[in-house]
């Protein structure tokens, strides 16, 4: 249980619920001991009857109180079941709730790496499945090991108090099918294991193909992914079917050892009323009972065993992940005023994942309040500048500074609070238009919201939606078109006022002219504001105060439109053929 002593915490955190709940599971289970004695006095008190011992009308009123208390207790025991799934089950949702939350924290702190190394799907499992499994441990395994516990402390010495023989003789196929139930329950939780893996890798395939839809139309693999699907399936059905098979095992075999308990019961306790070792045949409906009582606890040895095993073993996945550190730490606590200067002194940086050196030695300033555009061709580093400026990762080596201060010497919530950043593959929420525009800020009015939309030149799309700024989005805004997309993610940035904008090839998806009047806007907005543009087109740079170009990571020129445009080079060949090209 190595890895479940991670819910240590918060099993001291509702210490006080548990500790309510374990001793209303303790009072319940007391109150339902005591139906089976007030059985076998009911019985006895027909017995005397019938031997004269008593009159009729004082059977009856024995017999009146005996019920009463039966279903008295049977009452009280009832409600304070109820009272302790109230307190111990409830109590597992809430570390549920709090374990969901820290997972997901956890999710948003670590770094890009970590996403591009391990798929959605596996995440999504993590923190449903697995958080269900261990749930189970949280709740349903401490309610059940106490009912079992307590029916154990209580009951088994009250049976050897009453018939110890016919006590020897009820429970000793009890340890056997604990035994078995526990060696079932071994190989349940290797099995279950393969079907949680199984799930995971099921939701990755789901995923991707529901998101890549469009594609997979396209190019008419339907077939084929229907095929892929049916591999998976067969693989699961399979693993399932092997669980199933075991998990067969568990109550048949549970039922015969309780068969041969309520055997034993008969004829020893018979054979014991007969000889009178027992003075009423009550005895034997009492053991009857008690050994009705004591299945399930018995049975549940094997099961919460099960129910641990699993429960391990998915704290053990959910732990793999907790354990991982973000590459990219918040080291300053205190807010830090960011006004805009950009410098990369001698900046080398490598992508983990692929060894792709991106940029190498490169050296420029930005003062606030510039544009400065990055043109180059793909796979140059252009991106990558944006995303070491937002410190989404970490240089190899050299230095990022804003305002002459290292980047990890910032407190990174005020840095990406004080970043505007438009990414090249726009993403939008499944929600409405106004709502995504509003994720820049939250507590933006509706006319601010339609006034960055009209800079963005998005206004008059979403006002021919029949909804207008209340329609609802596809997955991923795959209800606009990539222009759409692009101007909207634009509005967002716009919406969020900050020192610093990053603008990554935000416009590849809109025509010249409707380029030309977003630019125009921008400039406008971003006077006093340091912006940075990637771009492919000429006519997004040329406006800039700074032009930077760069080549397999490597900056080639850097100088203004007039100064670039005045010598030959990558940014003048550029010009010329994309001004032929427009013309």
């Amino acid at each position: 249980m190595k890895e479940l002593k991670h819910l240590n915490k918060y099993f001291k955190k509702y210490w006080f619920k548990l500790l309510i709940g374990v001793l209303i599971t303790i009072i319940a289970r007391i109150f339902s001991l005591i139906m089976p004695s007030y059985v076998n006095k009911s019985i006895q008190a027909v017995e005397e009857f019938m031997a004269d011992t008593i009159s009729l009308s004082e059977a009856k009123g024995m017999l009146l109180q005996y019920i009463l208390v039966i279903v008295g207790a049977a009452l009280l025991s009832a409600l304070f079941t109820f009272l302790m799934r109230q307190t111990i089950i409830n109590v597992s949702r809430y570390i549920e709730y709090d374990l969901k939350n820290e997972v997901f924290d956890h999710y948003q702190l670590l770094s890009l790496n970590f996403y591009k190394k391990n798929r959605i799907g596996d995440l999504m499992n993590r923190i449903s499945e697995d958080i269900n499994q261990v749930r189970m441990y949280a709740g349903p395994a401490i309610m059940y090991g106490i009912q079992t516990l307590t029916l154990f402390v209580c009951l088994v010495p009250l049976m050897f108090i009453k018939a110890p023989t016919l006590a020897a003789y009820t429970l000793l196929p009890l340890p056997i099918l604990s035994v078995l139930i526990y060696q079932i329950s071994k190989v349940i939780h290797k099995r279950s294991t393969k079907v949680q893996e199984f799930l995971s890798t099921l939701s990755t395939f789901t995923q991707e193909s529901f998101s890549g839809i469009s594609v997979i139309k396209a190019y008419g693999i339907e077939p084929r992914i229907n095929a892929e699907l049916r591999v998976l399936a067969n693989q699961g059905k399979d693993t399932s079917m092997s669980l199933a098979k075991v998990n067969a095992w568990f109550f048949p075999l549970m039922i015969l050892l309780i068969g041969i308990s309520n055997i034993f019961v008969v004829y020893i306790g018979g054979r014991q009323y007969i000889n009178g070792d027992i003075e009423s045949i009550g005895v034997i409906a009492e053991f009857i009972l008690y050994v009705n009582m004591l299945t399930w606890p018995v049975a549940i040895v094997g099961w919460l065993t099960s129910i641990i095993q699993t429960a391990e073993a998915s704290q053990k996945r959910i732990n793999e992940f907790l354990k991982a550190e973000p590459s990219i730490k918040n080291e300053v606590l205190q807010p830090t005023v960011i006004h805009g200067d950009i410098e990369f002194k001698n900046v080398t940086f490598t992508y983990e994942d692929t060894d792709i050196t991106a940029l190498k030695d490169i050296s420029f300033k930005v003062k606030a309040g510039q544009t400065v555009a990055i043109l180059g061709k793909t796979g140059s580093g252009k991106s990558t500048i944006l995303d070491l400026v937002a410190r989404l990762y970490d240089v190899t080596s050299g230095e990022v500074l804003i305002d002459g201060v290292p980047v990890q010497k910032l407190n990174l919530n005020s840095l990406r609070n004080s970043i505007g950043a438009v990414p090249q593959d726009a993403f939008l929420f499944s929600d409405t238009i106004e709502n995504n525009i509003r994720f820049g800020n939250e507590n933006a009015s509706h006319d601010e919201i339609v006034a960055v939309a009209k800079k963005a030149v998005v206004h008059k799309n979403i006002e021919g939606f029949a909804k207008k700024y209340d329609t609802i989005l596809g997955e991923r805004g795959i209800t606009l078109s990539g222009g759409q997309k692009q101007r909207v993610s634009i509005a967002r940035a716009l919406l969020k006022n900050p020192q610093i904008y990053l603008f990554d090839d935000c416009l590849s998806a809109v025509d010249t002219e409707t380029e030309e009047e977003i630019l125009n806007n921008l400039k406008k907005v971003s006077e006093s504001k340091t912006t940075l543009i990637v771009s492919h087109r000429v006519s997004s740079a040329k406006n800039a105060d700074k032009i930077i170009v760069l080549d397999n990571g490597k900056i080639i020129q850097e100088g203004s439109h007039q100064e670039l445009n005045a010598v030959d080079g990558y940014y003048k060949e550029l010009y010329l053929n994309q001004l032929s090209g427009k013309e």
